[in-house]
């Protein structure tokens, strides 16, 4: 069940940290890195693609070397400048990054955002791309590529997850607005309360709390058709809105339904964990 998203993830993370810990400063370099790399694909940058992909470069599924994977991306810009309708635009996030001074591993979702249909209705789809790269002559060069491949039902709901916990840490109610189902209905881990989708947001905007640290562990997805349960441990640490520490571990079982082609949260319920 969930096991096939969280095995990938578990054996990606593997292969990343294999290489072991960058430091803040390698990872920001790299992410920087990878951006321009994207930007140069969007911009149709031949030179800047010259540079990036190293000349024995090896992308992995296709097998495709460096001269044809940048005439790949030559062909796509020039298809999209004439039609720019077919653009498909796409952004990076839930970066993984582990390197050695000369070797790295970068791992991201990518989310691309299609129009469909007559009326121009926008769509998200979501996939992940693994990345490896070596520094050569003094400079970051990519040598093979593991990306592009379509994220299943499993992999959605775990990255919503990472979604959501970033979403409560840095109080970003506008996400809790999209992704919250209207008939949402949430039971408070403090109070016990009954919560709908106004009264759960209100309640997360009104949290004065500051927090340092918000995770899942222990995470199991099971899903039916278009319905989905995820379960697990949620940890928030930080401080309360009267500077005083807070260190909670919660049981919850989150529920989701599929509507309007996307998953959406349909209900959340936790419980304290004593330690």
């Amino acid at each position: 069940m969930k096991r096939l998203l969280l095995i990938g993830i578990l054996i990606i993370s593997a292969a990343v940290f294999a290489f072991g810990e960058c430091s803040d400063a390698d990872k920001k370099t790299l992410e920087a890195f990878d951006r321009a790399w994207g930007q140069a694909g969007v911009n149709g940058d031949r030179n800047a693609l010259m540079n990036i992909y190293a000349d024995d470069y090896m992308g992995l599924g296709a097998m495709t070397g460096k001269t044809q994977t940048i005439e790949d991306t030559m062909k796509a810009f020039e298809e999209e400048k004439a039609n720019p309708q077919l653009a498909a635009p796409t952004t990076h996030d839930n970066y993984m990054i582990a390197c050695t001074p000369n070797t790295a591993t970068i791992t991201h979702r990518n989310i691309v955002t299609v129009k469909t249909g007559t009326g121009g209705k926008e769509e998200t789809f979501w996939t992940r791309s693994v990345h490896f790269l070596e520094k050569r002559a003094g400079k970051w060069q990519v040598v093979s590529n593991a990306g592009g491949g379509g994220l299943d039902d499993y992999a959605i709901l775990a990255y919503i997850e990472q979604d959501w916990n970033n979403a409560i840490k840095n109080r970003d109610t506008d996400w809790m607005e999209k992704n919250f189902a209207a008939d949402f209905s949430d039971v408070s881990s403090s109070t016990g309360r009954l919560m709908n989708k106004k009264q759960s947001i209100d309640d997360a905007r009104s949290d004065k709390s500051v927090y340092d640290a918000v995770d899942t562990q222990n995470m199991n997805i099971r899903i039916d058709g278009n319905m989905a349960v995820v379960t697990g441990i949620f940890h928030l640490k930080g401080r309360d809105d009267k500077g005083q520490p807070v260190d909670r571990r919660l049981q919850f079982t989150d529920t989701y339904i599929r509507r309007d082609g996307r998953w959406q949260v349909w209900a959340s319920q936790g419980t304290n964990v004593t330690k």
